[in-house]
């Protein structure tokens, strides 16, 4: 951290799922280790439960949900130094609207700092435009700060708010299989990585289960483990309408005893893996980091739509025929070290550009307005759409109807909360069982 902060500085993490809580959160520790951390959540379809955060096991000193202009009033230089938006590009590019108007005519402000949960592998362009006007944009790797340098410049916006750094849930322990000739003392694991929304059809969900459970049946001395990321009801960054849970209950059979579905902090089931099995997860990233043997199904090809492109050139491609006959993909190095993956020890320096041109903000006397790429002149029929959903009028300003709410007493709380967790509740019904049944009847 440079010297001229004298303490650490104050950040405010705004996350609207639990994968982005997890990334902004350990951001936040990344950049100012040390430092007094405030979580807010935004209140949406995707706010974590509390056996979520608990999963995630991220720290912050405070924990309160928001709306959008809520957190637009409350984000301000006397209470922070740093904050961090970690949302889907649509509320990043609200927040930096609406904080940009609060803090109008300020010579001193926060730092905004924004970037991705994994990889990157679909709307580049979009997400990363949606990201512009914060002061710092963190790339995971090299590979993904060359792209968006160049997605910047090439609509002639400024690229120096990318920073290279890696993702910040990296880490554990490196992989040490049993020394040859000596027995494991657990059994073989197999971890299937699920995802909420890749793929996303019954067929090809059904059939990567169907495949895991094969594979356990063909080698009944390894246990295989299918790791999902939420329960039935919960909602992560991405929608799952279709959750391996019901899947599983609807095969012909039982699963066999040595597989079985799990949940956890990805870590920890990274502790006991042998071979991590996904279609195109940020896990793979994770497994490996820790030199565990990894693989990228191509089971349903290698396609934009699956993310598993992104893994082109890794070594990591494989089938689960191949798996089953006993193929250990073998990553190529060149690859992971473009890919912010430093299985050689050199992950913790990874942060220092980072954590540098943070501390340089933070004490430098005075900050230029945010000045994000879409502006009602270069985005005139996008853009106040986007603010509008996050309770912003054209210029940054709460919509009317989002004016500072009077307290609310115990009674109106509860039935505020109340109604809150209802429409949840149906929403997540819709997305889960309603939305399918109509897309089926108009395929009819």
């Amino acid at each position: 951290m440079s010297s001229r902060t004298h303490s650490p500085p104050r950040v405010a993490v705004l996350a609207d799922s639990d994968t982005r809580w997890k990334w902004g959160a350990l951001t936040a520790h990344r950049l100012a280790p040390g430092g007094r951390l405030d979580g807010f959540l935004l209140r949406g379809r995707a706010t974590p439960t509390v056996r979520q955060l608990a999963e995630v096991g991220a720290r912050a000193d405070a924990l309160t949900e928001v709306t959008g202009t809520e957190f637009v009033r409350t984000a301000d230089r006397s209470r922070y130094d740093v904050i961090v938006l970690s949302c889907v590009g649509g509320a990043v590019q609200a927040m930096v609207h609406g904080l940009a108007r609060s803090w109008a005519g300020q010579r001193r402000r926060p730092a905004v700092v924004t970037g991705y949960v994994g990889v990157v592998y679909e709307k580049l362009a979009d997400g990363l435009l949606l990201r512009h006007g914060a002061d710092v944009v963190l790339a995971g790797s090299r590979h993904d700060a060359e792209r968006f340098r160049a997605v910047y410049h090439g609509v002639g916006a400024s690229a120096d708010s990318v920073v290279e750094c890696a993702l910040p849930f990296l880490g554990g322990d490196r992989y040490a299989p049993a020394p040859p000739g000596e027995v494991q003392s657990r059994p073989y694991t197999v971890v299937f990585a699920a995802q909420p929304s890749v793929p996303d059809t019954r067929a090809a969900r059904t059939y990567l289960l169907k495949r895991a459970v094969r594979h356990a049946r063909l080698h009944p001395e390894r246990e295989v483990l299918i790791k999902l990321r939420s329960k039935p009801g919960e909602h992560t960054t991405h929608i799952e309408e279709l959750p391996y849970q019901k899947l599983a209950a609807k095969l012909p059979d039982p699963l066999p005893d040595n597989c079985r579905l799990v949940y956890g902090h990805m870590g920890e089931v990274l502790d006991r893996t042998d071979l991590l099995v996904t279609v195109s997860s940020t896990a793979a990233l994770e497994s490996l980091h820790r030199a565990i043997p990894t693989a990228v199904l191509t089971d349903l090809g290698v396609r934009e739509t699956l993310g598993n492109h992104h893994f082109l050139g890794s070594g990591c491609l494989a089938s689960w025929d191949q798996l089953d006959a006993g193929h250990r993909p073998e990553p190529d190095p060149r690859w992971t070290a473009r890919q912010g993956v430093a299985a050689d020890g050199s992950y913790e320096r990874a942060f220092d550009a980072a954590r540098d041109r943070v501390a340089d903000l933070v004490a430098a006397p005075e900050l230029p307005p945010l000045a994000p790429y879409y502006t009602p002149a270069t985005a005139p029929g996008y853009l106040p759409g986007i603010l509008a959903r996050h309770g912003l009028d054209p210029t940054g300003d709460p919509l009317p109807h989002t004016a500072e709410p009077r307290e609310a007493g115990p009674l109106r709380r509860a039935t505020r909360n109340a109604m809150r967790d209802a429409a949840r509740g149906a929403y997540r019904h819709g997305v889960q069982r309603v939305a399918p049944v109509i897309r089926r009847m108009g395929q009819l």
